[in-house]
This record gives structure tokens, C-alpha cells and sequence, in this order.
């Protein structure tokens, strides 16, 4: 059995640029920013974002730009889909990784305005003032024994 299917939750990087195929089929591109805040070891605060590229079609697709804008926050279900071409200008080969959205879902209005805070999207976050409203990793003092592992 396999399985393809990709959830993510973010920030657009930028405006949704909406094009019909040739079909007249609707097809809505974007760019999806997620964060991800941590503390190391050492208890130093870390950032990462990672960028996702989007495809939606359909009235989906119409929906999305219509609605949808730059800092927006938007909830993406779908299955993820390299597809490769060849440029003509440079004539080398060039490749494209995207999630092809089955299902899209806005999230709070104001997206990136409330700066950040996904609580309003599912996802708890801790209170305390020493956090700063940021989920943290609490590392055990001692070091793991794998022995100690029941499996």
C-alpha cells in the first residue's frame, strides 16, 4: 500500500495568481510559508521556515484567489507531484516539487496580522510569560539509555 498525502497549514508568501488551461479549467498557484519555533539543548530559541508550492484547480482554484491574499493563513490538503520541463531558454532540464490541493480550507481573517499565533487554527500554544507564547521541546537532563527502550 502507498500513500501520497500532504497537510499544511501556513502563510501565503505571496498574491494567488489564478490562469485557465486551455480546457478552461481553473488552475490557482501560491506559495505557503510554515514556521517551526524551538528550543536546543541549550535552551537558545531556533526558527525554521519551510516554503511549499501550491496547486489548486477548479472552483476551488477561483475561490482561493478570489478570497485569499499575501499573509493570508490557509489550511492545504493534498497529495505532493514533481513534475519536470525543459527550459527554452538554457535548454536544461528543470523540475518542480508542489502539493496539488484537494481540499482548502481559510484560516483566521487578518492571516499573518495576529503575528504568527496559530491558535485559532488547532494548535495550542504554551502560556507561560518564559516562552513567550512559543511551543518548546523540553529535553530530559539525563542522557537515554537505548537499552532502555521497550521495543
Amino acid at each position: 500500500m502507498y500513500l501520497n498525502k500532504a497537510i499544511v497549514i501556513g502563510n501565503l508568501t505571496r498574491d494567488p495568481e489564478l490562469r485557465s488551461l486551455p480546457s478552461g479549467i481553473k488552475v490557482c498557484t501560491f506559495s505557503l510559508a510554515t514556521n517551526r519555533v524551538w528550543k536546543d539543548k541549550n535552551g537558545a530559541r531556533q526558527e525554521s521556515a519551510d516554503y511549499h508550492n501550491v496547486v489548486v484547480f477548479g472552483r476551488q482554484a477561483e475561490t482561493v484567489a478570489q478570497y485569499m491574499k499575501k499573509g493570508s493563513s490557509i489550511l492545504v490538503e493534498g497529495r505532493m507531484q514533481t513534475r519536470s520541463w525543459e527550459d527554452k531558454t538554457s535548454g536544461e532540464k528543470k523540475y518542480r516539487t508542489e502539493i496539488v490541493a484537494d481540499r482548502t480550507q481559510f484560516g483566521p481573517k487578518g492571516g499573518s496580522s495576529n503575528g504568527g499565533n496559530t491558535q485559532n487554527a488547532g494548535i495550542t500554544k504554551s502560556s507561560s510569560t518564559e516562552n513567550e507564547g512559543v511551543d518548546s521541546i523540553e529535553y530530559p537532563e539525563e542522557d537515554i539509555n537505548p537499552e532502555d527502550i521497550p521495543f
